[in-house]
């Protein structure tokens, strides 16, 4: 996404008026969610690589890693034209990291390898930076009309983006399918169609959300196409833990998975509840047997009922729960829940409805 440059370092260290209006002019292509490059300007002391390595970002917030051998001067947001993954033709990109922030980037996604790493060629032309912008526009209609093919050759899958090469060499298509696609017949007529070579990628329905985005049901911008880039699997379980209902359409997304940020306050929540009791245990009284209904894990109590009155409740803390437990094991039984409970009792009515005669 294309933002007007408000005041970055790059165009405000032109105080001309006349050079300020060609400023205006051009657009700064700065991240819609930039990470501050806070250690760009420092070098290390120990010398890990033999050249500086860039992180540069492509479409979708598409990031890669590259080396700066001809030890250009970038900052973030310059474009650069790099080498492609197979070595024919560039690609074009935006910086994103420099310095030592990016060894930490690579650290992180624990790729060491130099030998995996393409070349930084130079800072865009003019020409480049057209050409790109030109095949970009084309990605819309682009999609529309692999669509449309998909449909007349009754394929079962979804074409969910297209993207460009940066000189317009090579156009991939990424799609989602349940089963495996021969698109062979569908390679030859993209081909023919675009008049360019056709790389087909398949992607999960995670990613596919990440790349179209959206907003999800906090009213805030999708976290896979912001932020998240390493998907990590969501059970039922994060939400138990966490004493949600299991109501599929509020846990699930709009990937039709369930939500990433039901792990997010997921480990505070099994940290709590180390010194909680079995939730399945039962305590025997004096009326009955009660067994455990619902847990408050950050004031740390517990409810429980009986299992013949299952719709009265009532409040227990953990520790009182923990002495019960420890006098049944003796054989001794506890007083009432009436006399345990420090609070009233809950009660939990159920709604009938009766036949009305009309």
């Amino acid at each position: 996404m294309k933002k007007s440059c408000s005041g970055c370092f790059k165009c405000l260290k032109n105080k001309n008026t006349l050079e300020k209006k060609e400023i205006q002019k051009k657009t700064c292509y700065s991240s819609d969610n930039p990470l501050l490059d806070w250690l760009s300007n420092i070098k290390s002391p120990f010398e890990y690589y033999k050249y500086d390595i860039i992180e540069i970002r492509f479409k979708n917030n598409r990031k890669e890693f590259f080396i700066n051998k001809k030890r250009l001067i970038l900052n973030q947001g310059d474009m650069v034209t790099v080498e492609t993954k197979y070595g024919i033709g560039y690609d074009v990109g935006v910086v994103n990291l420099t310095g030592e922030l990016v060894k930490l980037q690579i650290r992180k996604n624990k790729n060491t390898n130099l030998n995996e790493y393409k070349t930084i060629y130079q800072k865009s032309t003019d020409k480049e930076i057209n050409i790109w912008k030109y095949f970009k526009k084309k990605e819309f209609s682009t999609l529309l009309k692999a669509k449309k093919i998909v449909k007349k050759l009754n394929l079962s899958m979804k074409i969910s983006d297209v993207e460009y090469q940066g000189d317009g060499e090579k156009a991939i298509f990424y799609y989602t399918a349940d089963n495996r696609i021969d698109f062979r017949n569908l390679i030859k007529k993209l081909a023919i169609c675009f008049h360019t070579r056709i790389e087909m990628r398949q992607i999960g329905y995670r990613q596919e959300s990440a790349k179209i985005g959206g907003l999800g049901s906090c009213g805030r911008e999708l976290c896979c196409s912001t932020w998240i880039k390493n998907f990590k699997s969501v059970t039922t379980n994060s939400a138990r833990y966490q004493q949600l209902s299991i109501n599929i359409q509020k846990l699930t997304g709009q990937c039709s998975k369930l939500k990433c940020c039901l792990n997010y306050e997921l480990d505070i929540y099994l940290s709590y509840m180390k010194d909680f009791p079995d939730f399945n245990s039962k305590i025997h009284t004096e009326k009955g047997i009660a067994k455990c209904m619902k847990i408050d894990v950050f004031k740390r109590k517990m409810w429980f009922s009986y299992i013949k009155k299952p719709n009265i409740w009532f409040k227990l803390e953990v520790k009182k729960v923990k002495e019960i437990l420890e006098k049944n094991k003796k054989n001794q039984i506890a007083p009432p829940l009436e006399k345990l409970s420090t609070v009233n009792s809950i009660h939990k009515t159920e709604l009938t409805f009766k036949n009305l005669s009309i």
